[in-house]
């Protein structure tokens, strides 16, 4: 990796409207970038676009997101945490691609660094937070799941009574299609396609 006074950075900025400007948030950035000798190597910047889009719907944030796995830069600098995305899950995900191209990252607004000890400890306490919202929600599933049976409600697929079976597999012993079937019956066409493949 190169050393701190040549670092190659990538700053990345995002507005949720059209109407506001990053120009803010680029400023502050390439101000920290010339006070610790960064070298910015490109300006990524997603306009219009809400932090609670995945990767696929933030062109930009995409982009960075290759560069980081090409190497094409050693830290990804940001205005704010909630540049970057909504939910922790989303910014775990985001850390994790950079630790695993051993790219660093700095929030300007946080303070975090993780080219720092202090900034490599909180990205450690930022997995552990993740851990902990990832077993929350399983909890929380298992919770509903025990309630729904103890309410006496069945999970799972609905079952088809043999009725209905019987009609399906005449229909398709005419050569009538999955879709055709499942429209004249009134079930769903993964139920039809399970029925005919029995």
């Amino acid at each position: 990796m190169t050393s701190a006074a040549t670092k190659r950075v990538a700053l990345y900025a995002r507005v949720s409207t059209d109407g506001q400007s990053v120009e803010n948030q680029l400023r502050e950035l390439r101000e920290v970038a010339d006070r610790h000798g960064w070298q910015i190597v490109k300006e990524f910047v997603d306009k219009g676009i809400s932090g609670a889009k995945g990767r696929d719907e933030r062109p930009q944030f995409n982009a960075v997101l290759n560069g980081v796995a090409r190497k094409e830069f050693d830290l990804v600098a940001a205005w704010s945490v909630d540049r970057l995305g909504r939910s922790l899950q989303h910014l775990i995900g985001f850390l994790n691609e950079l630790h695993a191209k051993k790219v660093d990252l700095y929030l300007h607004q946080q303070g975090i660094d993780t080219t720092t000890p202090a900034g490599r400890a909180m990205f450690s306490m930022l997995g552990v937070f993740g851990e902990f919202e990832r077993s929350m929600i399983q909890e929380r599933v298992k919770a509903g799941l025990k309630r729904a049976v103890a309410q006496g409600k069945v999970l799972g697929r609905p079952m088809v009574n043999g009725e209905v079976e019987k009609k399906v597999l005449a229909l398709r012993a005419k050569g009538q299609g999955i879709i055709k079937i499942a429209k004249s019956v009134g079930i769903g066409v993964g139920t039809v396609a399970r029925m005919v493949k029995t």
